[in-house]
């Protein structure tokens, strides 16, 4: 899973993208400090790991990734080119789901590119030069299909359907918020337009807009009100304390922090768990003497592409998944005694795999 960093210059987003990735990427209080954009792959925390490893006594655990990429502060007229901004579009097409952050706190010391703190205004820049790029990429395939549509009639239906999404983009509205049959969204992702991208505003607070996840923070609360209107989703973070977090050594010494700042979980965790949400993500788990894994697939994956993500030829050659639920194997402390209890299940090729299936998928090549 790849997930695209944005925001205007100045809003914390390389500062965020440092803490969460620890990559590094060059952080300054002046607009198109990042050019190139930084990639860093982040480990999805997973407890369930760590129970697993310790029942098979096996030294290696390998959790599921995302990739985070921090792209080039936007700004108006990018979609024109302005600030190098065609090539830093190009990078947001590559991406899964995007993250945006937007500035909601208040500091004279911290240079905002508009001159003052609106989150409403900034989204509205970003989301214009993301739907004008939109518009120009549907002018060109419309142009494209209404000349192959005159050969073939079939593909009339299309041309107006893009139609339909052209006249959406010119009332500045983005394609996500669409009410779209599944057939539609299939189509919609072979366009690959930013606007159909899924999207988590990422608001960064100052400290003490964290415990209470802004809820007084009035630029947090207009966010969650816009965020409802495009079917995305609010994550409370403050890049500050991000950064802090970062460079505590131990898994303890972040829990101890996050404890004494009256918080449950970071706000890395809080976006690994809205991407997963956002993307109709899971994980199921595999477990041995030789290791312990976790892999990502989309909730509604049958057994047979599941395997397939561990090896092609095991999805070839599927002929079973014995499968036991993870809090079945847990509380039976093994799986020879969750297999007396009859808690092992043989799956065929139409069972839909669930959050925390521990599997041993049989095949034959």
């Amino acid at each position: 899973m790849k997930l695209g960093i944005v925001g205007l210059p100045n809003v914390g987003k390389s500062t965020l993208f440092n803490a969460i990735t620890q990559a590094g990427a060059e952080s300054a209080n002046y607009p198109f400090c990042t050019i190139e954009p930084n990639v860093g792959v982040v480990s999805v925390p997973d407890e369930r790991l760590e129970v697993l490893r310790q029942m098979y006594d096996c030294k290696k655990v390998v959790p599921t990734a995302i990739e985070f990429c921090d792209i080039a502060g936007l700004v108006r007229g990018a979609s024109k080119g302005e600030g190098l901004g065609n090539k830093f579009l190009s990078h947001i097409r590559e991406v899964d789901a995007i993250v945006h952050v937007v500035r909601c706190f208040d500091d004279t010391n911290v240079v905002h590119v508009d001159g003052s703190v609106d989150p409403l205004r900034d989204i509205e820049t970003i989301n214009l030069e993301l739907i004008f790029s939109d518009i120009e990429i549907l002018e060109r395939r419309i142009q494209k299909s209404t000349k192959a549509a005159k050969a073939d009639k079939s593909i009339a239906a299309e041309v107006e359907f893009l139609k339909e999404i052209l006249t959406v983009l010119e009332d500045n509205k983005s394609v996500r918020t669409m009410d779209l049959t599944e057939d539609q969204k299939q189509f919609v992702n072979t366009l690959n337009l930013l606007t159909s991208k899924p999207v988590i505003y990422a608001t960064n607070v100052c400290e003490d807009d964290l415990a209470d996840e802004a809820e007084n923070n009035e630029y947090v609360n207009k966010v969650r009100e816009f965020a409802a209107t495009e079917n995305a989703e609010v994550v409370v973070v403050c890049a500050q304390i991000e950064a802090e977090i970062s460079e505590l050594e131990s898994e303890e010494e972040k829990k101890e922090f996050l404890e004494s700042l009256g918080l449950e979980q970071s706000g890395l965790d809080k976006l690994i768990k809205s991407s997963y949400s956002l993307l109709g993500l899971m994980s199921y788990l595999t477990a041995g003497v030789q290791e312990v894994r976790a892999w990502t697939i989309k909730v509604g994956t049958k057994a047979p592409q599941a395997a397939g993500k561990i090896h092609s030829d095991i999805e070839r050659g599927f002929i079973r998944a014995e499968i036991v639920n993870y809090n079945d194997l847990v509380e039976c402390g093994s799986l020879a005694h969750a297999k007396e209890k009859g808690l092992v299940r043989l799956e065929g090729k139409d069972y839909v795999m669930q959050d925390g299936d521990v599997v041993n998928f049989r095949f034959n090549v």
